[in-house]
């Protein structure tokens, strides 16, 4: 079951026209390493089909964030959303276009990144702050915090491989949000532990957009998304059909 947001207090923060994130015409490609059997080639061959080579992830998607915003981008699988937010996140590169950023970049993009399985959960925050941006310094004052936030005091200095998924998860995200990035990115808020921690995390999240921080994020979950967002981009076949009032958006999609 899925934390209720009327629970969480609503956002403070106004949007300025300050520009934050800028998607410029960002298209990316991926190849298709096919391993076919005999059959399906000879198959293919008899319908005259060529077996694709290649996906369209992103088709000359163009899009402005403004600091104080909280976008979404939804979607079916296979729309976009998370190549998306991983080519703003710099963890992928756009083939043609490109994106531009203003200030510190954070966020839950994809479990594992930055972190060592070999080091222990202590050693992977201070890894982890450190590529976020932060120094030892700012690690050290807040280490306390994201420990208590992540709620695995117990296991802070085992080694993370032997983490769940869970701890993990919690851990990655609790360093996220306390690096207090200007852009925050997340993918799948509602993916990180249970029902009691999904409410922190969006209490925090609602902490950020109260202090002005601009967010994308990206959810299945769409009565979330439409009164968590400003707005919500809708993506189908790497294309941005609708940018918008979150509730047209959801209705957008649902549409078709």
């Amino acid at each position: 079951m899925s934390p209720n947001i009327d629970s969480v207090p609503e956002s403070a923060a106004v949007p300025t026209d300050r520009e934050m994130v800028r998607i410029e015409h960002v298209t990316k490609q991926f190849s298709l390493r096919h391993d076919h059997s005999l059959k399906e080639l000879a198959f293919s061959a008899l319908q005259r089909k060529k077996l694709a080579d290649s996906f369209l992830a992103l088709d000359d998607v163009d899009l402005t964030v403004h600091a104080g915003e909280t976008v979404g981008l939804i979607g079916f699988n296979g729309s976009g959303k998370s190549t998306l937010l991983k080519t703003v996140s710099g963890v992928l590169y756009p083939d043609r276009g490109r994106v531009l950023l203003r200030g510190r970049v954070a966020g839950l993009i994809e479990v594992g990144a930055g972190f060592h399985p070999d080091l222990s959960g202590r050693e992977n925050v201070y890894l982890n702050g450190a590529i976020l941006g932060m120094s030892r310094e700012q690690i050290d004052a807040k280490f306390d915090e994201i420990v208590a936030f992540s709620e695995i005091e117990e296991f802070i200095d085992t080694d993370v491989k032997y983490y769940s998924s869970g701890m993990f998860l919690r851990l990655a995200f609790s360093v996220a949000v306390h690096t207090e990035p200007d852009i925050f990115l997340v993918d799948e808020i509602l993916s990180v532990g249970d029902e009691p921690f999904q409410r922190k995390c969006l209490e925090r999240i609602r902490e950020l957009q109260r202090a002005g921080r601009t967010m994308i994020v990206v959810s299945h979950e769409l009565e979330m998304l439409e009164k968590l967002c400003t707005r919500i981009v809708v993506l189908r076949k790497g294309e941005a059909i609708f940018d918008g009032e979150p509730s047209e958006a959801v209705a957008t999609l649902r549409a078709g």
